[in-house]
């Protein structure tokens, strides 16, 4: 079952406006056009502006040019165990250097008991983290317990640029069903979904659940029983003459959001058990409701055979086409580090003007004011920094002071202040241990496609 999540919506989640129920506009995607050459960039969520915005998960189909993103970094085996966030990088601080996190977080994630929690605090819409290296066809597992209450949904899901997308997804007030779903191109097919029973509790007991993505099946396994089978064949949309199977280089994304909250749809609000409440189960109990991660497994399969190289093809994802198809996928060794948040992939040694210089940057490249251009979505006045830092000072929202370099993880100083959702409610080290667990946490977004949500 599918619904829509209204994108101006979205949007404000995005911004990070005090009130989720407070709108604002997308400015590119499908019905929207593309991006402006000042702001190139179209991030995930339908935003345009350059910096984090030019990073995983940017939208090279509706960006100003189809190298506006940067390369995306190619696959890499992980195994992702928890006893602290040192491989979890911060947005305000991950500049695209995939060999220093393999994670970057939107939010500001816990470790409690060597597991990761994503966390979800009353008046926020959630925690997302996605792994900083795509995936081209592997399988992707995920060992967990799931959050539950009316109203909160969880999931597990592959995300492409071009919007093609594997989900698994678990509405709290069913702990006995996996919910499986797949899109290409995030076309809203309402026919996809798929559930899968379980004799366990999803929120009690530790579940893996397995994504076997290859270039002519997915297959959906629990505990390392099949499932669910999607074949490639079956696919096929006479209409386009084209197969219409999610085959795109891809983040994995782990997300708890509320389905039940009452600015959204009827129908989502009625699929995810009701509205939201923030007074009840883990939310009253702890503060916040959460999911749970033991370990996350990624494994690469071959690139498809006949793939495009340029050079060893060894470094990164670029795309060809706007089409966005498989056969449009390029492996190169190209970069994919930016040298701060003014860069863009046309400029990625763009940096903040230094003190006296009045339009240039030390390599020559025009810099503009932190008040010019959005750099990280969800920080007011974004801000020029330098390796992740945040550089406008004299910002009247406040400024960033964390000193770690880019994508060296851990928790982050930087960029919380005049984007908060909800209340700041003072923060309880007793149930965490290793990072600072949010009552009232800053903004992260979960929403997986821009005006589809998987439900």
């Amino acid at each position: 079952m599918v619904r829509l999540l209204d994108t101006a919506l979205v949007a404000a989640a995005v911004l990070g406006t005090a009130s989720y129920a407070q709108k604002i506009a997308p400015d590119c995607g499908v019905g929207f056009g593309n991006c402006p050459s000042d702001k190139p960039c179209c991030s995930q969520y339908g935003i345009c502006g350059v910096g984090a915005y030019c990073l995983g998960g940017c939208d090279p189909k509706h960006s100003n040019s189809l190298d506006s993103c940067t390369p995306a970094p190619i696959c890499q085996k992980v195994d992702s165990t928890f006893p602290n966030l040192d491989r979890v990088a911060d947005k305000t601080k991950y500049l695209g250097d995939s060999s220093k996190a393999d994670w970057v977080s939107d939010g500001e994630p816990a470790i409690k008991d060597g597991n990761l929690l994503i966390t979800m605090a009353p008046g926020t819409v959630g925690t997302v983290i996605a792994s900083t290296n795509y995936v081209w066809y592997g399988k992707i597992s995920a060992t967990l317990k799931t959050s539950y209450g009316k109203g909160v949904v969880s999931a597990f899901i592959l995300l492409s640029d071009m919007k093609d997308e594997i989900d698994y997804e678990w509405v709290g007030v069913d702990l006995h069903t996996a919910q499986t779903n797949w899109y290409f191109q995030g076309i809203p097919n309402y026919t996809h979904g798929g559930n899968i029973t379980m004799d366990k509790d999803t929120y009690k007991d530790w579940v893996t659940y397995e994504l076997d993505w290859k270039p002519d099946s997915i297959t959906w396994s629990i505990d390392g029983q099949v499932g669910r089978v999607l074949k490639k064949s079956d696919t096929w949309n006479e209409t386009t003459k084209g197969y219409d199977y999610p085959s795109t280089p891809s983040r994995v994304q782990l997300s708890l959001w509320p389905g039940g909250l009452p600015t959204n749809a009827k129908g989502t609000i009625d699929w995810a058990g009701g509205e939201i409440d923030w007074k009840a189960g883990d939310a009253k109990a702890v503060g916040y409701y959460y999911v749970t991660f033991k370990e996350v497994k990624i494994e690469c399969y071959d690139p498809p055979s006949g793939a495009k190289r340029q050079g060893s093809g060894s470094k990164s994802y670029v795309y060809d086409d706007r089409a966005g198809l498989e056969s449009n996928v390029v492996l190169t060794d190209k970069g994919t580090v930016l040298k701060s948040f003014l860069g863009t992939g046309t400029n990625m040694t763009a940096e903040p003007a230094k003190t006296g210089s009045k339009d240039a940057s030390s390599t020559g490249s025009s810099s503009p004011s932190s008040s010019d251009v959005e750099t990280i979505p969800g920080l007011s006045g974004a801000g020029t920094g330098v390796n992740g830092q945040r550089g406008d000072t004299s910002s009247s929202s406040g400024s960033g002071s964390g000193s770690s370099s880019s994508g060296s993880g851990g928790s982050s100083t930087g960029g919380t202040s005049g984007f908060s959702q909800g209340n700041n409610q003072s923060s309880n080290p007793s149930e965490a241990t290793g990072q600072r667990v949010i009552k009232g946490s800053m903004l992260a977004v979960v929403v997986a496609v821009v005006a589809v949500i998987v439900l």
